[in-house]
């Protein structure tokens, strides 16, 4: 089974990442997981807590707070270009950003690769593999979405996480699960059975 990169930015909404990698290890998927430097401080502020730095540190640390013992995962330290991701030889189903701060977008969209999260995006754009990027601003300016257009052009797909009313969701674990489902569609991952639209009755 083929890996899936997931990357977590300094935006806010991190509880996006944090159950996109639950969902994918509860359907037994092998994924790899990056933060950047700037995710660190975005998890104290919203959750205060203190994600490990250490790659293995770090892995040990979702399998507790998830509680979940499911599938593989290897965490990978952002300024790592030396690590299996940053190669186009390491075979990946694709990759997820999520979510993804328009500092990110704008490297990515210039093909400057300073840090490993912009390195294996650039990775799978000329190697032509899925890229998911999920977006958070609000609004967008012109340079935002100019550089969202040059990646839609360069293959990425641009999935914002917008909630669906018509699934009727009662809770927002309810709408969070809509959004990281919907997220994954991409690679045929049915993660978990949402509401989805089946047309008026």
């Amino acid at each position: 089974m083929s890996r899936l990169v997931i990357a977590i930015t300094g935006a806010s909404a991190q509880i996006l990442a944090e159950r996109s990698i639950d969902l994918l290890l509860q359907a037994n998927q092998k994924i790899d997981v990056i933060l950047s430097k700037g995710s660190y401080q975005v998890w104290q502020s919203e959750n205060g807590v203190t994600v490990p730095v250490d790659e293995k540190k770090q892995e040990i640390f979702w399998r507790e707070r998830l509680n979940n013992n499911n599938g593989e995962i290897r965490c990978h330290k952002w300024n790592n270009n030396a690590a299996s991701i940053a190669s186009g030889s390491y075979d990946t189903l694709g990759m997820v950003i999520v979510p993804c701060s328009m500092g990110t977008i704008g490297k990515i969209a210039s093909g400057c690769s300073i840090d490993l999260i912009e390195r294996s995006a650039d990775v799978h754009l000329k190697e032509g593999r899925p890229l998911i990027i999920s977006p958070r601003e609000s609004p967008f300016n012109l340079i935002h979405l100019n550089n969202m257009t040059t990646l839609c052009k360069a293959g990425a797909k641009i999935i914002p996480c917008i909630p669906s009313w018509y699934a009727k969701p009662q809770t927002l674990d309810e709408m969070i699960d809509f959004m990281v489902v919907r997220l994954f569609d991409t690679f045929d991952l049915n993660l978990k059975e949402i509401n989805r639209w089946t047309g008026q009755k």
